[in-house]
């Protein structure tokens, strides 16, 4: 994200469970100066479709982070992640695979910063339509989770101006 350009980043997944028109709705709070990050939550309009097993996975983790960090999300893995630029570039992403989803919250949540959660929309997808996270990727998430609990991050907020 160090060569992201323009004043709001927008991180969505490329696995077709989004529809790119809900990230207006998720911009506007950062637009209106209401918050400098904003996640879409797939949890806030009640329960979502999707197997029960990758429910109660997302739900596990989202618990972890919020014990780890002192946090309140809803949706910790969410396909949506959105924030100002200078934000995004202040995390110094190391992931390349399902990890980057808990090193984005774990850096953000480090940095004091505040998650706001919006409800969105989510068709998810199953294996047969080229899903591919699986039960070792949770174990991952929990490991990068802890290792950013534990790792001594400088916070940026002098440094960085988010409005």
């Amino acid at each position: 994200m160090s060569s992201a350009r323009g004043t709001i980043v927008a991180i969505q997944d490329a696995d077709l469970e989004l529809d790119p028109v809900q990230i207006g709705a998720l911009v506007q709070p950062i637009v209106d100066r209401e918050a400098e990050v904003v996640y879409g939550s797939r949890f806030l309009s009640g329960r979502p479709a999707g197997p029960w097993l990758a429910i109660a996975a997302n739900r596990a983790l989202t618990a972890a982070t919020n014990v780890l960090f002192a946090a309140r999300l809803t949706d910790m893995e969410t396909c949506y992640k959105i924030m100002r630029a200078p934000i995004a570039r202040s995390l110094r992403l190391e992931s390349n695979r399902f990890d980057i989803e808990p090193e984005i919250t774990a850096k953000l949540l480090r940095q004091g910063r505040r998650i706001v959660e919006r409800p969105v929309r989510f068709d998810p997808r199953n294996r047969a339509s080229g899903k591919k996270i699986g039960w070792k990727d949770g174990f991952q998430a929990i490991a990068v989770l802890v290792k950013y609990r534990l790792k001594k991050v400088q916070s940026p907020k002098s440094k960085v101006q988010g409005r």
